[in-house]
Formats: C-alpha cells, structure tokens, sequence
C-alpha cells in the first residue's frame, strides 16, 4: 500500500465552509524525524467548522524518552511501555486523516515526522495540503504581537483549552487559534482554499487592503483590466487562472513600479476565454486599445508573427507581425517558423497564389501547384472564387482545408516522404489549432 493512489485535496477553489481540516499536534523523543520518534497524536477533523472527529493516542516509540522531553511533556517510558507502536497506529491515522488540509502550530515540524514515519513503513509521503497557524498568524497579527508562540496565540485569541505540550490539548487550542484566524482572514476576503494557501507569503504592503477586489474573479483563463479611480485602464494582463494570478499581485512584489501599480488599482475587471491563446490575442488587442501606462513591457514582442491573407486585388498569404491588416489572421505565432509552417499547410489545402506578382510567367501555377491571375488564361473572377473558398475555411468552416491536408499528408506518407510528412504534420495540427481558436473569438 502506498499513499500514491490517496485522493489528495487538489479543488483550490472549493470554499473554506467545505473543506476538510485536520487539526493535530504531535509529542517526540527529539527534534530529528530521521532518528527520533513519535510519543503521542492529538487530532481533530473538522467540516464547515463542525468536529467531525478525534483521534488521541499515546505511541510507543520504542527507545528511551529523554528526561528533558519528559520534563516538558510529562510523557514518561512506563505510560509508553503498552501503547502501540507507530507501525500500528499509522494506518488508522491515515485513514482518519484521509484527504484532510493537516493545520498545525509549526506544521511544518509534524509533517516532516509523520512523513518519516510513512516513508519507513512504505506509505510514501502525505499528499495532504497543509496550513501554519504560526505563519498566519504573522500574517495577520504582525501589528498586534511580536511573538507567535501557541501558548501566547491561544490566550490572545481567548482559546478555552491551554496549550500544556501534550499532543490532543495542544492541537485543540491549535483549532481554536485557526478557526479565530480564518474570521480575521475572512475579512481580506480569504473564503477559499487557494486563497488560504497563499495568504501567508502576502505582504503586509499597502495594497492589501485592496485585495477584496479579486472576490468576483473566476479561476479561468482570461484577460484582466486594471482601472484607477477615473475608470481608466492602466494595466492589461492575462492568465490561466485569472483569480490566482490577480492575487499574486499581493504577495509582497517589491518592484516600485508594481507598487506604483497597486497605489492606482481601484477596480478590476475581466473577460472570460475558452483558452490561453484566445486571451493573449485578446490582452494584445487591449494594450492596443487603451495604452495603459503600465504595459510599457507588454507590448507586443517582435517574435510574433500573424498569417495574414492580404487585402489587394488577388489576395496571398503573407507573414506579418501585426494582426488585422488583411482579410483575415491567424495567430499569433511565436517564431516565424511555426508561421510559415501553417503557411505552407494552407498553400497544401487551397489554389491560393504563392507568387509575389501575378503573372504569365508564375512557376507555380505552371507545377501546378497553385492558381495565378493571368496566367494560362486564368480570369481575375475564377481566382475569386479561390479566394473566397479559403476565406470560407479561415472563417467559418475548415472541413474542407482540413481534409485536403490531410490528404497530402497521407500521399507523402505512402510515398516514404516521411520528412516532408512531419513537416506537413506539424503544420496541419498549428492549422487546425489556430483556426479553433479563431471560431472561439
């Protein structure tokens, strides 16, 4: 049995009210998880703030218990002497554990025992999340203590258990510090696991105050919109988790123009996209848009290049680095080399000129491989309807495109033009990406 398969807590954005939480504390012959041992388990679970359980037991660790940790504790050997060992008490532990967040004072330190201890007996490391009342507590009450020890955290949030170093009454002050945390963080607008998580590597900066400005984000891809208190746009983003990476914003970034930044933020705002690529051709629009003042390092970088049907008399495909200068654009790309390859996947599915002139003289058109006004008598009306078809399969249907890749890829393939056939391949798949997030927009 290993801990591999065990469900591990992974939905962030489930709120606090359910949650699982595993409130525990843990007695030991030392500090060394790699060569001392567990004495006793304290633990409480808890769901939507209700005790769901306890867990209280004293371990035999097998080796003598140090006079010091027996001073401190008042765990002595003969109290020890018929308790069970961890081997038998690990597994029902884990079990109540199960896919519990563990919260400790100093978590840290249990976890790093408890791992030793299932790593030895086969188990693999917890997969469990975690939360630090210790850690939160600096967060949260930096302006009112200077030091965060369980005993003095306990009384300070009237906790109705004293912390007396031994395993179940420690970790049921512990949940009473925690749960008083979670009312203070609450206010911050801390209501899910995710912002939970991150809460403790928030700075007490300026801006916190403002952080109740992320509650309405979704955790989805998106663009975010920046706005001072004149409504003005002054900074673009975009992210995969549009609520996540808001907030990181909060995590004591120390650049002044990043500061500056937050100084000015009075509103966000957001859009929803199917994907990344759908919000990075949405955020560089944006910047374009509005020239918010804080973009200056998120203009758009010369890497990107757009396919672009040009818009001329006998329109071609043409590499471009910026987007709507032409009848239509996919993209963006982010090397010319992914661009000429969608290029040359279309030039496979569509009589579209390659030439930079038309002509008589088009080579080409006379391998056949393309259709070129004036040349072998082609009308100007007949290359219309070319155009028209490929502007059909970039715009709303590219069943058509698609097959006819398809087809050249599985000609090349039966010819042993494997080279050429990956080629043709990797275009085809850029292709059939760029044009479903182009029907996304």
């Amino acid at each position: 049995m290993t801990l591999a398969g065990q469900r591990s807590f992974t939905e962030l954005g489930t709120p606090l009210s359910e949650v699982p939480f595993c409130v525990l504390d843990l007695e030991t012959t030392g500090v060394a998880p790699d060569s001392c041992e567990i004495t006793e388990i304290g633990a409480l679970r808890f769901v939507g703030g209700e005790e769901t359980g306890r867990f209280q037991t004293l371990v035999n660790p097998r080796s003598p218990i140090p006079p010091t940790v027996t001073v401190i504790t008042g765990i002595t050997q003969a109290m020890v002497v018929d308790a069970p060992t961890i081997d038998e008490v690990l597994p029902s532990f884990l079990e109540f554990l199960s896919d519990a967040v563990i919260v400790g004072h100093n978590v840290r330190f249990d976890i790093s025992f408890l791992n030793a201890a299932a790593l030895r007996l086969g188990y693999g490391r917890l997969p469990n999340r975690s939360a630090d009342t210790m850690r939160l507590a600096r967060r949260l009450l930096g302006s009112e203590m200077r030091r965060f020890s369980l005993s003095r955290l306990a009384a300070h949030m009237g906790s109705p258990v004293t912390p007396n170093h031994r395993a179940f009454d420690d970790a049921h002050a512990t949940s009473h510090v925690f749960w008083a945390l979670l009312e203070r963080a609450g206010s911050i607008g801390v209501t899910h696991l995710d912002d939970l998580l991150a809460l403790p590597t928030i700075r007490g900066s300026r801006a916190i105050g403002k952080i109740g400005l992320t509650e309405h984000l979704p955790r989805t891809p998106g663009v975010y919109l920046f706005r001072d208190r004149t409504g003005e746009v002054v900074y673009v983003g975009k992210a995969t988790n549009l609520r996540a990476r808001v907030r990181s914003y909060f995590a004591g970034d120390d650049r002044r123009r990043t500061d500056d930044l937050m100084r000015d933020l009075e509103r966000i705002d957001h859009i929803r996209t199917s994907c990344e690529l759908e919000a990075s051709v949405r955020e560089l629009r944006l910047i374009a848009d509005h020239g918010p003042r804080y973009n200056r390092r998120s203009r758009p970088p010369r890497s990107l290049h757009w396919v672009t049907l040009t818009d001329e008399a006998h329109p071609r495909l043409s590499i471009t680095r910026i987007a709507g200068r032409g009848l239509v654009s996919l993209g963006p790309f982010r090397s010319r080399r992914h661009a000429e390859s969608v290029m040359h996947a279309i030039w496979d599915a569509s009589e579209i000129r390659r030439c930079s002139r038309p002509g008589r003289n088009c080579h080409y058109a006379q391998l056949g491989v393309a259709r070129c006004p004036h040349a072998d008598g082609f009308s100007d009306e007949a290359y219309g309807r070319v155009v028209e078809q490929l502007l059909e399969g970039l715009r709303h249907d590219p069943t058509a495109l698609v097959a006819a890749v398809r087809r050249r890829l599985e000609s090349l393939s039966r010819h042993a033009r494997f080279e050429e056939a990956a080629h043709c391949r990797d275009g085809w798949k850029r292709l059939a990406a760029a044009l479903e997030h182009r029907r996304a927009w």
